[in-house]
């Protein structure tokens, strides 16, 4: 359930196509309710004025507090629009699966795990059971979307294309997808994993959007593959997408303020002292206490993934890699890993407690840290 909502995808079952389609399409939808997220869905219901912002914000990100993206006046009106976006997503993708020859259940499991970048298949093998190049390219154009600031498909449909183009975040994902991409890909035909660069760009390019965007689906054993492949693919797992998207993790968009700041700062400091130098994100400005709330987030995740990672070597006595990386799993709501919990691997040899552990952090990491972790603040239960 835990791994479900949050997005998660990581499991417990060992044989899940040994599962009735019934309780596998029951698990599908936790992820189709999950991605955009349980309070988006409330606010639909909400009256107007009871404090729907906040719980947009929460759900979504602080990124939606960095960039302030309110598209529409009223918040039920933008969570519709959300919604609609969102399921007209699903609907297009399982066309596309159904059209290439998918059977319509693993189409709509698939899509409702690929959309909300989750990662549930009705597979053991996940996506790689197919063994078809056409599900794997439309799946990798699916996470991708998943990964993009929702409230810019909605500017792309009333045609402001100026706005879309100068979305800074956008414009990092962009890059940074390519570059890891390539990367990859690059590294797996040079050292003749695969015998084609075609092959080494679909297996690499599925695989980094996978982890990237925290979806989770896999199409090959990538510990098989060479370390420097391996590296790239753990790096990207402490990226995720943009904010207010369906994907989890440290988000681009905090990378992206954090570097402008650190950029900044290195000019002022040893280039140019006097003068002034602001984070702009958007072509505006954005203030002090944002940047404060970049820099807290990303050093609050790295606390509690070397935090995590001590427990559970404590807790079930396994390996620092498969420790950190079960983690970092949880955490980013990414599913597979590196080590015991590797894309051929699941959760189901942890202890009892390491299970409520992981869970917990699935909820920390889908919650975004701070509506989680407020709760432990003495002051908060003071008001």
């Amino acid at each position: 359930m835990m791994s479900g909502y949050t997005t998660t995808g990581a499991t417990i079952l060992t044989d899940i196509e040994a599962l009735p389609h019934g309780l596998l399409f029951w698990r599908s939808q936790t992820h189709l309710l999950g991605g955009m997220g349980f309070l988006t869905l409330t606010i639909i219901f909400l009256p107007h004025g009871m404090g729907g912002v906040r719980l947009f914000r929460a759900e979504s990100s602080p990124g939606q507090i960095i960039t302030r993206d309110k598209f529409i006046a009223r918040n039920k009106d933008a969570m519709i629009w959300l919604w609609t976006i969102y399921l007209g997503l699903n609907v297009l993708q399982t066309l596309l699966l159904t059209a290439g020859g998918m059977e319509l259940f693993d189409a709509l499991c698939t899509a409702f795990g690929t959309v909300s970048t989750s990662g549930y298949s009705p597979k053991n093998a996940s996506i790689g059971f197919y063994n078809s190049s056409y599900f794997d390219w439309v799946i990798i154009c699916f996470m991708f979307l998943g990964g993009i600031t929702f409230v810019l498909f909605y500017q792309m449909i009333r045609g402001r294309v100026a706005e879309v183009a100068k979305n800074t975040e956008l414009r990092w994902y962009i890059s940074i997808v390519s570059i890891f991409c390539l990367a990859v890909s690059v590294n797996l035909w040079a050292t003749s994993t695969y015998d084609s660069f075609a092959d080494a760009l679909r297996y690499g390019t599925f695989q980094a959007v996978s982890l990237l965007t925290t979806t989770g689906f896999t199409t090959a054993d990538y510990e098989l593959w060479p370390q420097a492949a391996q590296m790239f693919l753990f790096t990207v797992c402490f990226i995720g997408a943009c904010a207010g998207s369906t994907t989890s993790g440290i988000k681009i968009v905090h990378y992206a303020i954090i570097w402008k700041y650190l950029y900044g700062s290195v000019k002022r400091i040893y280039l140019q002292p006097m003068s002034v130098v602001s984070v702009r994100l958007n072509g505006r400005p954005v203030e002090q206490g944002v940047i404060d709330l970049a820099v807290c987030y990303f050093i609050i995740n790295i606390v509690l993934i070397l935090f995590g990672g001590c427990v559970l070597v404590i807790s079930d006595s396994i390996d620092y890699l498969s420790a950190m990386s079960a983690t970092i799993s949880a955490l980013m709501n990414i599913g597979p890993g590196f080590g015991m919990i590797g894309p051929s691997e699941t959760f189901a040899f942890f202890s009892d407690f390491g299970k409520w552990f992981l869970s917990w952090n699935m909820l920390v990491g889908r919650l975004e840290m701070f509506s989680a972790l407020v709760i432990f603040i003495p002051a908060f239960w003071k008001r």
